[in-house]
């Protein structure tokens, strides 16, 4: 780990406050403010890793920029940049997003820095969007999902295309796509979209990407289990501009039992690595243990014991899910911050725990240099709302040789345009024009 002097940590911390709020840097170190203050006025000495995770968080780690892109594209609710990540490793650039939350944005600047242009709400933005070779696009999935529509329903509210915010924004992607006609699209959603109101919304969705918007759009559902030990099945759509021989036969799926949850947990064997921008926040390298702070208190892990039998007694599935280093999770919800109980970590003599917000990237599919500047509440809501980057990984590269395809055809059709144009001349009007 990088040395750094009390007068370089000084410097770091007053840049990283130029950048972030106090409770900001609070949450990312694990301290309270007061603690910040002071480290700030010179008061007390910062943590050993403060200089290095300074330095983490004032520098983005996960952009791979490329000097010559293959191909550039747009991140559409990019959430904490899941989809980019897949795109980038395939030589992808990004050129344009839009995340409209505002701690998924700092995840977000934090690790790909702000090169180009970043905006908050997409609605009625598509003059704006610059030219791109792909839109990505991991649209709302809550007025879709399984548990979205079962919330709205007890709560009389509207779901689906009827939902009045987040139900319409597929419709701003097909103004985007209408405007800008990218040589691909890819977009992400929860796997109840296909059944969504009897299958009719995924109906219109197809309908408008290949009969309004004239796209070769190809749908199927993966389970990010095949990369990460997580049951977590998704739709991705994948749309060309013009008429390709893609097939999804061409992705490789690695076997599912070939990932177990011990995969991503922190190690009490001494192996665990020291990274600079967690510090101490979520794993104890001195005693070697997971933070005692994910450990279900007495009275949690009681009323999910009693939650569990109740249903059990009525017939439901409800009920937590206790799993250990050999077995595989359920998919880890944006609630999961609430209870954990979706995914609870057994420990053999005591208490089961959470997942640790790290622990949750790794599901994901997240490398350990991704920064987490956030609390554990949003980090979170963060992962749970996030992809298998993996998958998309995946996805690009078997996208990549017919997107190449389509964007040459593209090239050559706009230059036989501009030739034809040139070779026409002025029209009549021009020439009068001229002559006067």
């Amino acid at each position: 780990m990088t040395s750094h002097s009390p007068e370089q940590v000084q410097i770091l911390l007053a840049h990283a406050l130029e950048r972030f709020k106090k409770t900001e840097l609070a949450a990312a170190f694990g301290v309270d403010t007061r603690t910040i203050a002071r480290w700030a006025a010179g008061e007390t000495v910062p943590k050993p890793f403060a200089g290095a995770a300074l330095e983490s968080l004032l520098t983005p780690s996960s952009v791979q920029l490329h000097e010559n892109p293959d191909f550039t594209f747009i991140d559409t609710f990019a959430g904490i940049g899941g989809i980019r990540q897949g795109f980038e490793k395939h030589g992808g650039q990004c050129v344009f997003t839009s995340e409209w939350n505002i701690f998924s944005k700092k995840t977000y600047t934090v690790n790909f820095g702000d090169e180009h242009t970043f905006i908050g709400d997409i609605v009625g933005q598509q003059d704006i969007v610059p030219n791109h070779d792909v839109l990505l696009g991991g649209f709302p999935c809550q007025p879709f999902s399984i548990a979205g529509v079962s919330k709205k329903n007890s709560m009389g509210r509207p779901h689906g295309f009827q939902d009045p915010t987040q139900g319409t924004l597929f419709f701003e992607i097909k103004e985007i796509i209408k405007a800008t006609r990218p040589a691909a699209f890819v977009l992400e959603n929860v796997k109840n979209l296909k059944s969504h109101d009897q299958g009719n919304t995924f109906k219109i969705i197809m309908a408008v990407l290949r009969d309004e918007l004239g796209y070769d759009v190809y749908e199927k559902v993966i389970d990010g289990g095949h990369f990460t030990p997580q049951h977590r099945e998704r739709i991705i759509i994948v749309g060309f501009a013009r008429k390709t021989a893609f097939t999804w036969d061409d992705l490789v799926l690695p076997s599912k039992t070939s990932h177990k949850l011990g995969d991503i947990l922190h190690r009490t064997d001494g192996t665990e690595p020291v990274l600079p921008h967690d510090g101490d926040k979520y794993f104890n390298h001195v005693e070697n243990k997971v933070n005692d702070k994910f450990t279900l208190t007495e009275n949690l892990w009681a009323y999910l014991q009693n939650y569990a039998k109740k249903h059990k007694a009525a017939g439901n599935g409800f009920g937590f899910g206790l799993v250990n280093s050999e077995g595989r999770t359920r998919t880890l919800s944006a609630r999961y911050h609430k209870d954990g109980s979706e995914i609870l970590v057994e420990q053999l003599g005591q208490r089961p725990r959470r997942l640790t917000p790290r622990e949750c990237a790794r599901l994901m599919g997240f490398d350990d240099s991704f920064v987490i500047p956030v609390s554990d509440t949003q980090a979170y809501r963060q992962f749970g709302n996030s992809v298998v980057m993996p998958v998309f990984q995946e996805v690009a590269r078997i996208m990549k040789p017919h997107l190449m395809q389509v964007k040459a055809t593209l090239a050559v059709e706009q230059a036989e345009v501009e030739a034809a144009s040139a070779h026409e001349g002025p029209s009549a009007t021009d020439a009068t024009e001229v002559a006067a």
